[in-house]
């Protein structure tokens, strides 16, 4: 039994995401969210360094994407397990010790908010994130100091926490958009058993596209290019059309911006706003109809449908939704938060917490899992699936293969991923060669895929010619990563300057205000420069009370002006 003075260790839930990261905790039967250093629950996903070289993270950090491009960085999610580099000021970064940084600042955050020491995680991910990606995520954990108890795939995290309010549901549509992700789940509630059916999307599409969208056809009419504007400029343009973007449900809107000394106009609407993103609509509806088709169900067949993601706020999005599927959707739960809940209700059942022991929850691999084989005249490289897409987790299936000549020594087994016909154009995975004892013959093997729910693939090859089985894992090392580059990655980050997360709330509001004295002009921008400077004159005295009536006034004055 536990012991009264040492309870046990917290095992949180964090939605790592593209736009906006949040954590939460399970507590006393419920999902909790965890509030940072600013009280707020959600934490921009954005890293910037200063001149100083200090590095800033989430609100101060988002405010400087337009004062400081070309040292911040933003939606470096998207390329996790790529070899894209960000480069802010001198210093590079991949975009897994960008997310660490950021599961740093979240795990510092809880420790903060419940007073003990955090180690363990269970961390969303796009369904339809790649091996490989999945591999980078729990790396990025490991440099944060978090285990990662399971990876959970973010539609499932959200079905699973309205499977926590909802009592009938029964066949469920997760449509899950998120800042730069898209991805579509297909469910059956039938508690305390929560079924995955099927699982797709896209990595590349999501609501920053939406903004994309915007500045371009912005640029358009005014007959700009975006190759000429600077870095600021076009930070400053984009940062606008954002929030643009955000307002349109309260109405037509229309963007003031300044380049060049010259003022200019951009209106928009939601009917204009459809048709610039009648592409984007468009690209939503393949992962749907894909996910249906693998569930063998019509849009009529669906019981609910649940959004999830902040941009599935547009109001061009939920309009295509209800056309689509003839009804409207849930949303009582915030889109932004939900995946986070559902991942604490995870923790939880990883915890074997009594309040949601019962709730049982089956996945798919959203991928199909095979390897490479000769086909055709020219034998060719074909893939030849093992698993199927949207096999029900963990399982286990084998297929029996030929060597392809006579005398041959060694087999090699080369594993890819994706649904295209030819290894060529999927993502591989790994390769390892299987002795054998030449033979007057070909020879036959039998080659079986193990997968289980946190994406672990394990491989056994049986020679049917003496029996012999040969096994090899695909474990969690990054491919590409050795564990000198793991070493360099570690010691980077070890080694960055990052402000005490008691002045956080200070440096926010000095990135605020010199946002604020970005986006002004005349009268209104040297008050604002004015602000600023006495703001960091008092910071300079390094008196607490007089920080914080400060940062309070001023917070107050900039709500107020809505800057």
């Amino acid at each position: 039994m536990q012991d009264a003075a040492s309870p046990p260790p917290a095992l949180l839930g964090i939605d790592l995401g593209t736009t906006n990261s949040v954590c939460a905790v399970w507590q006393s039967g419920k999902a909790i969210l965890i509030p940072n250093a600013l009280g707020d629950v959600l934490t921009p996903s954005v890293v910037s360094l200063d001149e100083d070289g200090h590095i800033l993270l989430g609100k101060a950090a988002r405010s400087r994407l337009t004062t400081h491009p070309e040292r911040s960085a933003a939606a470096f999610k998207r390329f996790m397990g790529s070899d894209k580099r960000f480069q802010l000021g001198d210093q590079g970064f991949s975009p897994e010790e960008l997310s660490a940084l950021i599961l740093s600042a979240l795990k510092q955050d809880a420790e903060t908010f419940l007073g003990v020491e955090v180690s363990e995680a269970v961390i969303s991910v796009p369904a339809y994130f790649s091996d490989e990606q999945r591999k980078r995520t729990v790396f990025a954990a490991e440099l944060a100091g978090l285990a990662v108890t399971r990876l959970i795939n973010e539609p499932t995290a959200a079905a699973m926490a309205y499977g926590l309010h909802e009592q009938s549901l029964h066949r469920t549509l997760v449509f899950d958009l998120g800042g730069g992700t898209f991805d579509v789940t297909v469910l059956e509630y039938a508690l305390p058993l929560i079924e995955v059916h099927a699982s797709t999307g896209d990595n590349f599409l999501g609501g920053e596209d939406f903004t994309s969208a915007l500045v371009q056809a912005c640029l358009d009419d005014w007959k700009l290019a975006r190759e000429p504007l600077d870095t600021k400029a076009a930070a400053s343009l984009e940062d606008a059309l954002e929030q643009l973007k955000c307002k349109l449900l309260d109405g037509p809107q229309t963007l003031h911006w300044e380049h060049a000394g010259q003022r200019r106009e951009w209106y928009l609407d939601n009917e204009l706003a459809h048709r610039i993103w009648a592409p984007l609509l468009l690209r939503l509806r393949a992962p749907i109809d894909q996910a249906l088709r693998d569930a063998r169900l019509r849009p009529q067949d669906l019981d609910n449908l649940v959004l999830v993601g902040g941009a599935t706020r547009l109001s061009a999005v939920q309009k295509m939704v209800a056309t689509l599927f003839g009804h409207l959707p849930y949303r009582h739960l915030d889109p932004d938060t939900v995946v986070a809940l559902g991942a604490a209700a995870q923790a939880a059942c990883k915890a074997r917490d009594q309040a949601i022991e019962e709730l049982i929850l089956t996945d798919v691999c959203p991928y199909t899992l095979g390897i490479s084989s000769m086909r055709g005249e020219d034998n060719s490289g074909a893939f030849s699936p093992i698993i199927e897409r949207n096999t029900v987790i963990p399982t286990s299936r084998e297929q029996r293969f030929y060597s392809s000549l006579p005398h041959q020594r060694f087999i090699r087994i080369a594993v890819y991923q994706g649904e295209r016909p030819w290894v060529q154009d999927n993502t591989f995975i790994d390769a390892f060669e299987v002795p054998l004892t030449p033979t007057e013959e070909t020879q036959a093997i039998d080659v079986r895929f193990s997968y289980d729910i946190n994406g672990l693939l394990e491989i056994d090859v049986t020679l049917l010619e003496n029996g012999e089985r040969h096994s090899h894992s695909i474990d969690h090392t990054p491919n590409g990563l050795d564990e000198e580059a793991r070493a360099r990655s570690r010691q980077r980050l070890a080694g960055l300057k990052i402000h005490p997360r008691e002045s956080l709330p200070n440096r926010t509001l000095a990135a605020r205000l010199e946002r604020a004295w970005a986006k002004s002009t005349g009268n209104e921008r040297q008050q604002i420069g004015e602000w600023l400077d006495a703001f960091n004159q008092i910071l300079s005295a390094q008196q607490t009370a007089d920080i914080n009536e400060s940062r309070q006034q001023l917070n107050r004055i900039l709500d107020e002006l809505h800057l």
